[in-house]
């Protein structure tokens, strides 16, 4: 079987060395890993993918198109009533859920995460900071230099989608508007806020770039939000270890409630030995596997046990336990077919807006017609 999943050490090393495990407890299964970039995961078409690959890593704003296409199996069908029990009981949040469909399921959760904040503790105590909580906190800091944010487009939608989320608005609940207008106008106003104090350089950070830079240079001390990644917490992955820890609460002292993310294994329609490839995916989506063999080797999980599970924490300087709430409160995306381009095209004006300034009203007159679009025709909404 071939499998594709996203180019980092979160995503690739522990599934090798569960399908290398796998392969020596089945004799004869054969499954070979292959990666893509991140933004390539996030938003290459589903159906291409399914019919060149047996078992895909997959996102669950991408079940609307799986559901559309057909190109993936229902696993609701191949589980046992246990199997089904132990993973919707046992996953993180949303996290299994989040998979489930128009009355199927697509995936098996196997990853989980969501955005929180990051800091460099050394960094925060030579600037008279201690562990940043509270916006204005990390105004003060952000005044000095010394806090950064991911302003790739599609992050700079998602958090600003958490803000607008945490304030009371709904996202993509209507046939018309993306977000409330009132609670949208001043999510933008603080998150422009914030960004003017940041270099331009920002704009081209996913996550994975702001943690590279993070962990290999001194240049700043403080993340209020970017989706996690327990790898930089993890001793001699980077040069510098990075902690994380709750996400930023936003000015008036309102919880931040961020966008979960994480990943699924899921099957394609085009794969010869399904049955096989179930059993695979319920062995690298298992309990043990996950705390132990998945989570060692670099491997984010999406089991609550393993998130609660104490060598994992020790080996990433508790990553698990001080980001576990940030997942747990996490919304789920939009999963209509069609929503995924939306992430990244509604993403643009946005950092246009955080470079340039403007008119907000238009830019949300903007994000809205783009909403309407991106809505299928005649296609169920969820």
């Amino acid at each position: 079987m071939k499998g594709i999943t996203w180019n980092h050490s979160r995503a690739l090393p522990p599934l090798v060395a569960t399908a290398q495990r796998f392969e020596e407890l089945n004799p004869g299964a054969r499954i070979d890993w292959q990666k893509r970039s991140l933004h390539e995961f996030g938003h290459a078409g589903l159906a291409e993918l399914a019919r060149s690959f047996d078992l895909l890593v997959v996102d669950h704003p991408m079940m609307g198109d799986a559901s559309a296409t057909g190109s993936l199996v229902d696993l609701k069908t191949l589980l046992t009533g246990d199997e089904w029990t132990d993973l919707e009981e046992d996953s993180i949040g949303a996290s299994f859920r989040s998979y489930a469909y128009d009355g199927k399921l697509y995936a098996l959760p196997i990853d989980a995460a969501a955005p929180a904040a990051s800091l460099r503790p050394d960094l925060l105590e030579a600037s008279g900071f201690r562990e940043l909580l509270h916006w204005d906190e990390v105004q003060k800091l952000a005044r000095r230099g010394l806090v950064r944010m991911p302003g790739f487009p599609a992050d700079l939608f998602l958090n600003f989608a958490g803000m607008c989320v945490s304030r009371g608005s709904s996202m993509a609940q209507g046939p018309e508007i993306l977000f409330d207008r009132s609670i949208a106008l001043q999510c933008l106003d603080e998150l422009r806020e914030l960004a003017s104090f940041m270099p331009d350089e920002i704009y081209q950070w996913n996550p994975i770039a702001l943690y590279e830079r993070m962990s290999s240079t001194d240049e700043f001390a403080y993340c209020p939000f970017a989706y996690t990644y327990s790898n930089y917490s993890r001793a001699g992955f980077g040069k510098r270890q990075v902690l994380f820890g709750p996400a930023v609460t936003l000015k008036g002292g309102v919880p931040m409630h961020t966008v979960l993310g994480g990943t699924g294994f899921a099957i394609s329609k085009s794969c010869p030995i399904p049955d096989i490839a179930l059993k695979y995916g319920l062995y690298v989506s298992g309990r043990v596997c996950q705390s132990t063999l998945y989570g060692v080797c670099g491997g984010q999980p999406a089991r609550r046990s393993a998130w609660e599970n104490a060598e994992l924490n020790n080996l990433t300087g508790d990553f698990f336990q001080r980001t576990m709430e940030s997942v747990k409160t996490a919304i789920v995306r939009p999963r209509y077919p069609g929503y995924v381009a939306l992430q990244e095209a509604a993403g643009v004006p946005i950092v246009e807006y955080m470079r340039e300034g403007g008119n907000a009203e238009l830019l949300l007159d903007r994000l809205d017609g783009l909403y309407r679009e991106s809505l299928p025709k005649g296609v169920h909404h969820d």
